[in-house]
């Protein structure tokens, strides 16, 4: 089985197990998913009707996280209220004990800020990791999980901070790139150089241990 942390497209093979992203707006037509509001989507007209709409779905058992939610230091919305709606997602993850799919953009320091004043409790993923092992060790540091995808297939240098992250942190995801997680599955194995069975059981273990029924 080839476990993907987020993605936005149902795979039809039945050896992968996806987590689909669906924003308060979207139909839950697939098993298991996430949801949350992502900062792009923030309507600040509607967000309440939104954080209801999560928080009804966080009991169905096909929801198997919060997210993606975050902040983007990187768009025009006012990075005051991006903290507010991320708050509000924490206190969700905190009080029904769900772990949380994280787009985080140039506001790592903020992350962290809000997680160690909110203390949620639960597995917080960064999904889409791209950045130095300076900040990956720093996340690490804090508790938080990395997610790997796309910047693992674009930029070579990533390979030697993902050989660096413990086998017991990290995931991998396809979110809209047009290759395959199984490609993604063979890029890790080759920067970690491992066996890509190897590689399967320890995305496996991790998925048990951060989503219970995954």
């Amino acid at each position: 089985m080839l476990y993907n942390l987020h993605t936005h497209k149902l795979s039809s093979d039945t050896n992968i197990f996806d987590i689909v992203n669906r924003y308060p707006y979207e139909d839950i037509d697939v098993p298991f998913f996430s949801t949350g509001i992502h900062p792009w989507h923030i309507d600040e007209e509607k967000v309440y009707e939104h954080l209801a709409i999560i928080e009804n779905r966080l009991s169905l058992p096909g929801c198997l996280a919060i997210g993606e939610c975050g902040l983007d230091k990187r768009i025009e919305k006012p990075l005051d209220f991006q903290i507010e709606v991320f708050e509000k997602h924490l206190l969700l993850a905190k009080k029904h004990q769900k772990p949380v799919i994280l787009h985080l953009v140039a506001a790592f320091q903020e992350l962290i800020e809000v997680h160690n004043r909110i203390k949620p409790g639960v597995p917080m993923i960064v999904h889409g990791f791209s950045k130095n092992i300076q900040v990956a060790k720093q996340l690490l540091d804090n508790g938080f999980y990395l997610s790997f995808g796309k910047y693992l297939l674009r930029n070579p240098e990533l390979s030697a901070v993902f050989a660096e992250v413990p086998a017991d942190r990290f995931f991998l995801e396809t979110d809209m790139v047009e290759e395959s997680i199984t490609e993604v599955y063979a890029k890790a194995a080759t920067a970690r150089n491992i066996d890509i069975e190897d590689l399967k059981d320890i995305v496996s273990t991790n998925f048990k241990t951060v989503f219970k029924n995954g």
